[in-house]
């Protein structure tokens, strides 16, 4: 809820003119609507209601192998239905937690097909091939767990000799993202949450019994039980260096210019976003639906996913554009950037830090128009009442495509997002 309501008030005023950042475009909002319809009809037209909801479950599908199913066939018949959920819910987590973006260079050649993936289907890939090796896992015997005993003995060249990384082979923010397997290794010794086998898979178990679901010929979750579950079980392993209020890091959540302070409280100045925790949210209500038939409740309250891909779009359509003076920062910050050893200067952008006003404006408005964007793109394609897109959908299969695939065309070398961010591997 705040997430959506404090960016609100950040795109409205963007939508006056009045961002600090960015001058926006309206005229340019219905073609960007158009594009994302063009590549839904393209590639779902006209069975709308085939779309999946936004998730990790489709990356592991690419090239067209429906990995998360053939990984289940090789499982005896006696795991049942509540254990083969939990072990989703371990891989995807982890993997979900490795997803912070690549960056160019790096690729995994898959040790089953022998094909190289980039990118997020990469790490997706990568994160099931050490999955189904026992590499998240303490036991020798169940080697598709991920446990807490199996993520602490995690370190950076750990990581590296899984996720194939080398000089030639470099990937981003590969020690943050050993710290966060390594945190999550402490966060799960939160038995309320993940149990006495301090594994996430454990959720299911946490949801099933929670006093707020209800038990009807399904079972019925709200949506804020699964997000405080999340918000409470991972909020150790948010690096320290995160906005903190009163001594507590707060994730993904940040301080904006742009908000309105009427007592100069620390708090007034935030917009959150969560990115990674919706992401979770998103992807760990899929196995759960589709093994256990669980039911979410409430989930039109999660957001569009602040990202690059959502963000990147509104920018390379020309809804959004980078006022002159933070365009000159950000491309001299790009250009210390590139004289680091093997950082690559083919298609030069702007680039700030994370905690840069700019990328929170950017977050922010990211998160306003993809709820504008939904609501034209099912005008567009003529969908009412139930046949209705959800935001899920028009993430999963129009914005973040849109966004992916116009800044390949825009950059066709890098194939990056018109604004770049200095990862450290735990944000992305």
């Amino acid at each position: 809820y705040a997430v959506r309501e404090r960016s609100k008030y950040v795109f409205e005023l963007a939508k006056r003119n009045k961002s600090k950042h960015f001058d926006v475009d309206m005229t340019k909002f219905a073609d960007t609507a158009r594009f994302v319809v063009s590549i839904i009809n393209r590639d779902y037209a006209p069975d709308y209601a085939s779309i999946p909801p936004h998730g990790r479950w489709q990356h592991f599908e690419v090239g067209g192998r429906p990995r998360v199913d053939q990984l289940m066939a090789t499982w005896p018949k006696s795991v049942n239905d509540q254990e083969r959920t939990r072990r989703l819910i371990d891989l995807f987590l982890v993997s979900v937690l490795l997803d912070a973006g690549a960056g160019q260079k790096w690729t995994y050649k898959s040790k089953e097909s022998g094909k190289v993936y980039r990118r997020s289907e990469g790490l997706a890939v990568a994160s099931l091939e050490m999955f189904k090796a026992g590499a998240f896992s303490s036991n020798p015997n169940e080697p598709c767990q991920v446990d807490s005993a199996g993520l602490k003995k995690i370190n950076a060249q750990y990581l590296a000799k899984g996720l194939q990384v080398t000089e030639n082979n470099p990937l981003a923010g590969l020690e943050g993202r050993a710290s966060l397997l390594v945190k999550l290794g402490d966060a799960l010794q939160n038995q309320d949450i993940f149990g006495i086998e301090a594994r996430p898979g454990y959720l299911l178990d946490y949801l099933l019994s929670h006093p707020s679901t209800q038990a009807s010929s399904v079972p019925v979750v709200p949506i804020p039980t699964l997000w405080n579950a999340l918000m409470d079980g991972l909020a150790p392993i948010w690096p320290s260096t995160r906005t903190a209020i009163d001594g507590v890091s707060i994730g993904d959540a940040w301080h904006c210019n742009a908000m309105p302070s009427a007592t100069n409280a620390p708090w007034e100045k935030i917009v959150p976003f969560h990115k990674l925790t919706q992401w979770l949210c998103y992807s760990l209500m899929v196995p759960m639906t589709k093994l256990m038939h669980v039911h979410f409740a409430g989930t039109e309250l999660l957001t569009g996913l602040p990202e690059y891909r959502n963000g990147g779009l509104l920018i390379d359509t020309g809804l959004l554009t980078l006022k002159p003076a933070d365009a000159k920062r950000g491309l001299e910050q790009y250009q210390i950037n590139a004289m680091k050893q093997g950082q690559p200067n083919m298609e030069v952008v702007p680039m700030f830090s994370v905690d840069d006003d700019v990328i929170v404006e950017w977050r922010a408005l990211t998160v306003g128009f993809l709820d504008e964007l939904c609501f034209e793109v099912n005008s567009q394609l003529g969908l009412v009442g139930s046949k209705k897109l959800s935001l899920a959908q028009v993430l999963e299969a129009g914005t973040w495509k849109a966004g992916r695939e116009i800044a390949e065309v825009s950059r066709p070398n890098t194939k990056e997002p018109p604004i770049m961010i200095v990862s450290d591997g735990t944000v992305f």
